[in-house]
């Protein structure tokens, strides 16, 4: 028999644990959190940043206005001759024509009625600059003056990674032009190059290229809806060997928690160099930028000679704005597909293949769809061209991410929509590793890659 003292030791012992665990188990329940003051302190860092970087990323113009207005006199084309600008002016007729969409929330009742009663101009300029001054075109900023004429045009994030839901129906109104804002989804109908083409004075671009405006126009209209070409301004290749345009996809900017790499050649760097890299050189906002690789004037011409890798503006608006917009890009989730929009029993068929005799999972590595570290290929591995890859520094692609595939399917796939659709890209890697698939295994494959994300990812 064992002493009466150990016996009691043991007893409190384990009763001591017990307590502890309930205690512990009590505190974290979800219907009883019990936070420490730092914890506290961190949700509430994280709701905060959220709220900040949704706003960063939905209306801050870094100061592009600057450009956009003030340089390339956008705002002209659209206000149009009649409101002082020039030519016929963009209605909103045309705006949906070149991809913009209309956030429904910003519109007061009154424009809803009338929109839905049919009895709203959608071919007069003056209801586009309406919507503006409701800062209700996703991605724009209209600048007014005080009386109420049009005085500069802004771009935001949002305005290539933006779209609208279907939510608003109305005569006349195409699905998904009016609606609410479905942020961090590619705008595949957003034609980038036909919009900036409308610009009075391409001067400056064709200074920039060594060229002349009409060129300029064939390049900005050769990129078509859904695509942008973010080298042009660093190394001056308008056109792949081919003849085909070197725009690429306007890819999403949701599910990039846990990505290392972005962009299609992810040599550029994370999500939050992206932002920088977009704010100061695409955007043309005002702020601070470094990145020596565009010395490289063998590489980047453009870009040396202008000194793009060194941008320093001394009224810095896009620096202090990185952290929020990059933590509410991460917060921003892959879209579950919808329900009846793919074959379930095929997808799970497609799972087990992707994951095994396809292969699929040997660089798209469950749940974020890409190798965790530097997810980067040649394209001899993926048996494509290396034109795109040698524009970046590392001169490879990215394994890309998977999750949300099924709402970027209308302008083809790859980074630049070479491959129509997803049994396009699933017959090139059966072809490319010599997989052996079966027509009824990549059909299955193929439903697996629309139900992403799928529950348990």
């Amino acid at each position: 028999m064992k002493p009466l003292w150990k016996v009691l030791s043991v007893t409190v012992i384990a009763a001591s644990l017990i307590t502890a665990y309930a205690l512990r188990a009590e505190k974290n329940s979800a219907n009883n959190v019990v936070l420490d003051s730092f914890d506290q302190t961190t949700n509430t860092n994280a709701q905060q940043l959220v709220a900040d970087g949704r706003q960063i990323f939905r209306f801050d113009t870094f100061g592009d206005e600057d450009y956009w207005g003030g340089t390339l006199q956008l705002h002209k084309a659209i206000e149009g001759a009649k409101f002082g600008g020039v030519g016929p002016g963009v209605s909103p007729a045309t705006a949906a024509a070149v991809g913009l969409k209309i956030d429904a929330d910003a519109l007061p009742s009154s424009i809803v009625d009338a929109v839905k009663a049919g009895q709203m101009n959608l071919n007069d300029p003056a209801v586009t600059l309406a919507l503006l001054k409701l800062n209700a075109v996703v991605g724009v900023t209209g600048i007014f003056n005080t009386d109420g004429s049009l005085k500069s045009i802004g771009i935001q994030c949002a305005f290539c990674h933006s779209r609208v839901d279907n939510s608003f129906s109305a005569p006349g109104i195409p699905e998904g032009v009016i609606g609410h804002r479905l942020d961090g989804w590619s705008n595949q109908d957003l034609n980038v190059g036909a919009i900036v083409a409308l610009a009075p004075n391409l001067q400056p671009i064709a200074n920039l290229l060594h060229t002349d405006v009409p060129t300029v126009k064939k390049v900005l209209m050769s990129w078509g809806p859904g695509k942008f070409d973010a080298e042009l301004n660093l190394d001056g290749k308008a056109f792949r060997p081919d003849g085909k345009s070197a725009a690429t996809l306007i890819p999403p900017a949701f599910g990039k928690a846990g990505v290392n790499l972005h962009t299609w050649t992810g040599a550029w760097g994370t999500v939050s160099y992206w932002n920088a890299f977009v704010a100061n050189l695409e955007m043309h906002g005002k702020g601070t930028f470094f990145d020596p690789r565009l010395d490289n004037a063998k590489q980047y011409p453009i870009a040396a000679a202008n000194h793009f890798g060194h941008v320093h503006n001394e009224t810095d608006l896009i620096s202090s704005k990185l952290p929020a917009l990059h933590f509410y890009q991460l917060a921003i989730p892959a879209p579950a597909p919808p329900g009846g929009s793919f074959d379930e029993d095929a997808a799970k068929r497609g799972d087990e293949l992707f994951n095994g005799k396809a292969h699929c999972a040997s660089c798209h590595t469950e749940p974020t769809g890409t190798e965790p570290g530097w997810n980067l290929h040649k394209g001899s591995e993926v048996c494509v061209d290396d034109f795109e890859a040698n524009r970046a520094p590392d001169h490879r692609y990215r394994t890309s991410t998977l999750e949300g595939l099924w709402t970027h399917q209308k302008r083809g796939f790859f980074h630049d929509g070479r491959f129509p659709t997803l049994l396009d890209v699933v017959n090139h890697y059966d072809s490319c590793f010599s997989l052996g698939l079966s027509n009824g295994e990549k059909s299955d494959i193929v439903e697996y890659l629309k139900s992403l994300p799928s529950e348990g990812d």
